[in-house]
């Protein structure tokens, strides 16, 4: 590789690693993210200074990974403890939504001459026409941020260094982070083995335009948090010839979803910040064949942000909700009841259509209150589900619970599923913090200046980033909440938190710059994100090392 880029400028080599990496597929869940890391530990290996050190580069295997996925490293020493982290992460999601183009998902110039030509789109046919935008699937998210960091890489192994520069390139960052859940444990070696002293964490992850006309680079000094809110639906079922008598989980999944499901009223109000309301990612009932039968049980749950309110917060807002929802089902259902009775002519029933509301820890405290071997069974649902989804594993041990309770309780049972995704935020409250801080601004200022780009700080990056668990914002009580309602999070998802508090890297945001991350119309900037972009996160992570 070096061969290739040594007579190349900075923003061409960007360009052409990006468009090597978008060549390779490497899909969240899938051994291209195996093949992509190995690749990227071989270039590496061709730079020079790797050449004659290459104990500097090394690949890290994932503890327990079901795809057998690596983290590779690239360790740069300085003259100082002072320790910079960069990292990107170098999956991607699928390219199903390419449909007939599928087969030019990973081919940026074919993509090019097409949406040259598009109609359906009049702003992705001038950018295409510009060939200012590079397309392709993870040319924004993010094959170009990888690329940045190995540009950066090549070039400060070149120079004088005040303190050490780490690199990170890790797989599942789309999906569960096993990447940087595993790469925690590296941080955790390499400080105390090197006596290392992180100062910051810089992550590329791509940014994007608010609104039409925004020219605007947004960098985040902080990661928004994520918990899955779930709710077990477990019902009455009845045949439908019979089916006023039921209580029909569905009925209450969708009053849920229409209470909860992108309600801005549950997003966390913050003067400045982006904050996305929660979203429903799944809602099905438990019938696997056609019959005459209502639904026993159902499944919902949601992506819920969380900046500054708790996970604790967010389970009892939803048990608010919860309790509202039951009760007016319940109020219709006894009222539907009493109509049809009445208009047919039938006698008076005690049918009752009350439900319970609890979370899971409540569910499982009760149970063993009563004796009930709770344990036995809780031990064989993680066991059956070993290497299954991890939100099946959970709804499984919810059922399981639900199964235990000697009275069948018809009830909604509130619980979170992984991710679990901690929120963090530089505070410039302190020392560190407002060093940092101050540097960064300087940095942004010196570009503004040269390149007419416009910068705006925001404290936290109001997607999905590994940079979530470089630090930990949580309170003990908070984290001890989850425990408990996550069913087996020390089995689903052992997030280790005395590491994450331990380490406690502040990770700032400076992002590659696009439309469209997700989709099929995806692409980079390049004039920015190959011209502009390199310069600044290498100058101010030197900085940060002085």
């Amino acid at each position: 590789m070096f061969r290739e880029l040594q007579h190349l400028s900075a923003p061409e080599q960007a360009e052409f690693i990006t468009r090597k990496l978008i060549a390779m597929k490497s899909y969240t869940g899938s051994q291209g993210e195996v093949h992509k890391v190995e690749q990227i530990f071989e270039w590496i290996s061709s730079f020079p200074y790797f050449q004659e050190n290459p104990e500097h580069v090394w690949i890290q295997e994932i503890k327990d990974d079901p795809f057998g996925r690596k983290n590779v490293w690239a360790m740069l020493p300085g003259e100082s403890d002072k320790t910079v982290l960069f990292h990107s992460h170098i999956d991607t999601v699928g390219t199903e939504d390419f449909g007939s183009l599928q087969q030019m998902a990973h081919d940026p110039d074919s993509l090019e001459a097409f949406f040259k030509g598009f109609p359906g789109d009049y702003r992705v046919r001038q950018e295409a026409g510009s060939g200012q935008w590079l397309f392709g699937r993870g040319s924004l998210d993010m094959q170009s941020g990888a690329a940045i960091h190995l540009v950066n890489l090549l070039q400060l192994s070149e120079e004088k260094r005040d303190g050490h520069m780490l690199f990170l390139f890790n797989p599942d960052e789309e999906s569960e982070h096993a990447g940087m859940l595993g790469a925690l444990h590296e941080l955790a070696r390499l400080k105390k083995e090197m006596k290392l002293d992180y100062v910051a964490a810089i992550n590329n992850d791509f940014i994007a335009p608010m609104y039409d006309g925004d020219r605007t680079k947004y960098i985040y000094t902080g990661a928004a948090g994520k918990v899955l809110p779930c709710f077990y639906i477990y019902g009455r079922e009845a045949h439908v010839g019979d089916v006023l008598t039921s209580i029909d989980p569905t009925r209450i999944g969708a009053e849920l979803n229409r209470r909860i499901n992108q309600n801005i009223d549950l997003a966390e109000d913050l003067e400045g910040e982006y904050v996305l309301p929660p979203a429903c990612l799944h809602f099905k009932d438990d019938k696997k064949d056609y019959n005459v039968q209502t639904a026993i049980s159902a499944h919902l749950y949601f992506n819920y942000f969380v900046f500054e309110q708790t996970a604790q917060d967010v389970l009892e807002k939803l048990r608010k909700i919860s309790i509202e929802a039951v009760y007016e089902i319940s109020r219709e259902s006894t009222k539907k009841y009493r109509d049809f009775r009445i208009k047919h002519g039938f006698p008076p029933s005690d049918w009752n259509f009350q439900m319970d509301v609890c979370t899971f820890s409540e569910l499982e405290s009760s149970l063993r209150a009563q004796g009930i071997d709770v344990e036995s069974k809780l031990n064989e649902v993680v066991k059956k589900y070993k290497g299954k989804d991890k939100r099946e594993a959970a709804f499984a041990l919810a059922e399981a619970l639900q199964q235990l309770d000697p009275e069948k309780t018809p009830r909604v049972l509130l619980f979170f599923a992984p991710p679990f995704l901690p929120h963090n935020y530089l505070s410039d409250k302190n020392e560190h913090g407002a060093d940092i801080m101050k540097k960064l601004e300087k940095h942004l200022q010196i570009t503004s200046e040269r390149e007419g780009e416009e910068f705006v700080t925001k404290r936290f990056f109001p997607y999905l980033a590994d940079g979530s668990f470089l630090s930990l914002h949580e309170s003990e009580e908070a984290i001890e909440m989850l425990k408990r309602n996550i069913p087996r999070m020390q089995d689903l998802y052992p997030v280790p938190v005395h590491l994450i508090r331990e380490l406690n890297i502040p990770s700032i945001n400076i992002g590659v710059y696009g439309r469209d991350g997700h989709k099929w119309t995806e692409r980079v900037y390049k004039p920015y994100t190959f011209g502009i972009l390199p310069g600044l996160i290498k100058d101010f992570a030197k900085d940060l090392v002085k």
